[in-house]
């Protein structure tokens, strides 16, 4: 049996169950949140010291991208993340608790739950790329083998 990972919501696109504004709601609704989370809010105040609006545009456009495939964002998150001072693992699991009941706040349980998925395949990814896991390479790792 194939699994789709289309995104839908009671059998229609996403693209119809969700839309900008619903998305800047989001974007609005958790970042007010992440200012106010004692732990978050102090690495974010650093992070962005002054005016919020450029930032939340970014993520306004990212998660168009994400959710609507508009192709708005093209930024290097990444690296964003990496440049991050005091971030740690224990982090990713604060945010994505915030972003689930931000999600849920806005959009019905069904498409809060979509945007949870990614919100959490996102984060994975950006914990992997920040927190490698330690210990030796594979014996047969050749650094530039070219193969």
């Amino acid at each position: 049996m194939e699994v789709s990972h289309a995104l839908s919501v009671d059998g229609r696109p996403v693209a119809q169950a969700v839309d900008e504004a619903s998305i800047e709601r989001l974007v609005r609704h958790f970042y007010s949140r992440v200012q106010r989370d004692a732990e978050l809010g102090p690495i974010f105040a650093v992070a962005i010291p002054g005016d919020w609006e450029p930032h939340l545009r970014t993520m306004i456009d990212f998660w168009s991208s994400v959710m609507l495939k508009s192709g708005r964002f093209n930024g290097r998150p990444v690296a964003t993340h990496r440049a991050l001072v005091g971030v740690t693992s224990k982090h990713f699991d604060t945010w994505l608790r915030l972003f689930d009941a931000s999600a849920r706040a806005v959009y019905p349980a069904e498409v809060a739950e979509q945007f949870v998925d990614r919100a959490g395949r996102i984060a994975d990814s950006l914990q992997r790329a920040m927190f490698p896991p330690a210990g030796p390479r594979p014996a047969n790792h050749v650094i530039g083998d070219g193969s």
